[in-house]
């Protein structure tokens, strides 16, 4: 299975994003009211400046407590995004997902953000697979 096809799949393929500079309270507003995990944090809705996820506020809370959220999100953000494109597999992209330990990943195609995908797309995607896989064979097997 391949991205695209996990991003057809999805109910609601939009990206949410926030600009640099906004506010980490604004920003957890738009988590909550989306009830999403992530927002990309993005000056035109293409182009990617970071990743700010609801573990990133948390573990700020953790730190500091409730004063990080008048902060800009620009200081929380994770810069170095690891990307896939449409005809990446999701085998390789929950490889990448595990060995990195972060559940969200940005879809780039010619540079541009296209969408993004959860570890739990990529999880329902391939189990939804394996479940073909496995009808198939038991079909085989009786002779169906």
């Amino acid at each position: 299975m391949l991205v695209q096809q996990i991003l057809k799949s999805k109910s609601d393929d939009a990206v949410v994003t926030v600009a640099p500079g906004t506010l980490v309270a604004d920003a957890a507003k738009v988590l909550a009211e989306r009830r999403i995990g992530t927002v990309v944090v993005s000056k035109d809705g293409q182009s990617m400046a970071g990743i700010l996820s609801e573990r990133d506020i948390v573990r700020e809370i953790g730190k500091r407590g409730a004063s990080c959220l008048s902060d800009k999100v620009d200081s929380y953000m994770t810069t170095k995004l690891i990307t896939c494109g449409r005809n990446e597999s999701a085998d390789k992209v929950l490889e990448m997902m595990t060995e990195g330990r972060f559940r969200h990943m940005p879809v780039v195609e010619d540079g541009a953000l296209v969408g993004l995908i959860t570890i739990g797309d990529v999880v329902k995607a391939r189990l939804t697979e394996l479940a073909m896989e496995k009808d198939a064979l038991q079909g085989m097997i009786m002779g169906h």
